[in-house]
Order: structure tokens, then C-alpha cells, then sequence
């Protein structure tokens, strides 16, 4: 019986999230780069469709930080969305605000000069 528990343990773990999760302090100070940011990634009537999710990704890991913008006609839900797109494209939520969606993904292969770096925690 010990070692169903500790099967399930190790099964709940190596299914948690790719995406890093982040402080407090770490996601402050990401909004405060993302406030200048313009939404990169539009969802429309379409939804949330995997040519939607492929553009997404493709534009975090060449910007690592962008905003997502959920459009009045979707008809989504903004919170279920949220954490739909960061779950498909294996990034972080830094926040919701209104329909504005802002994702974190680290990109190690990026130069270094043109990486966020993001506080310790």
C-alpha cells in the first residue's frame, strides 16, 4: 500500500507544469516590462484553434513576454482561456487584466543579451 502512495506521489509530480512558476516579485516586475507591450496575438471568433496556439507560440519564443487579447465577438471566457493558452503553449500567466492575457516563457536559446532576466527568488 506504501508504495501505491508513492507511485501516485512521483505521478502528480512529473505531471505538474513546465512552465516555472513564478513570485510575486518575479511577476511584478514582468507586468512592468509588458506595460509598454501591444498585443501580439489577437483570438477572434475562431477561438482558441491550434494555427492560434502555434502563432502564440512561435511569438513567445521570439519575444519570451507578450500579450494576448481576447477579443469582444469570441464569445471566451476570459479565466478558462487564460489558463488554457499558457497550459497549450507551456508558458506562464503573469496576469489577466480586462481581456489582456500576459505570458512569460523563458527562452535559453536566445543570446544572452536578449534574454529577460528575471529577479532571483
Amino acid at each position: 500500500m506504501c508504495s501505491h502512495i508513492k507511485e501516485s506521489q512521483i505521478m502528480t509530480t512529473e505531471k505538474k507544469d513546465t512552465a516555472a512558476e513564478l513570485t510575486t516579485k518575479q511577476k511584478q516586475y514582468l507586468k512592468g516590462l509588458a506595460h509598454p507591450l501591444n498585443p501580439l496575438i489577437q483570438i477572434g471568433i475562431e477561438g482558441l484553434s491550434s494555427s492560434l496556439i502555434e502563432s502564440t507560440k512561435k511569438e513567445l519564443q521570439h519575444h519570451e513576454l507578450i500579450k494576448v487579447k481576447i477579443g469582444k465577438n469570441s464569445g471566451l471566457e476570459k479565466t478558462k482561456t487564460a489558463t488554457e493558452i499558457a497550459e497549450k503553449t507551456e508558458s506562464t500567466m503573469v496576469q489577466l487584466i480586462g481581456k489582456t492575457i500576459i505570458l512569460y516563457k523563458s527562452n535559453p536559446k536566445k543570446p544572452k543579451d536578449k534574454r529577460i532576466y528575471i529577479p532571483k527568488k
